[in-house]
């Protein structure tokens, strides 16, 4: 059976950490980002959507982020290291 993947969206990051007590993803990007973009976090247990409300990069509130960056946001659910991050268009 082939995994139908064509509608998450375009790749721009993956899961580097979890802090399950304050529900905070850390993810290294590989496209840019913004406050308000709509992503998709999925892996083999998570597949779920939310709005980017706010990030951080080295504990300082940011607007956007690069290609390259590590940042930290609120997840709406539990995710996973290794978990793909999607920018839903």
């Amino acid at each position: 059976m082939v995994k139908d993947e064509e509608n998450l969206g375009k790749l721009i990051g993956e899961i580097t950490h979890y802090f399950s007590r304050i529900s905070v993803a850390v993810f290294r990007l590989s496209d840019d980002l913004k406050v308000k973009d709509r992503v998709r976090i999925k892996g083999e247990t998570t597949d779920f959507e939310q709005e980017i409300e706010s990030m951080q990069i080295d504990h300082e509130d940011v607007e956007e982020a690069e290609d390259g960056q590590s940042v930290g946001t609120k997840v709406d659910k539990k995710v996973r290291e290794g978990d793909n991050v999607y920018l839903v268009e």
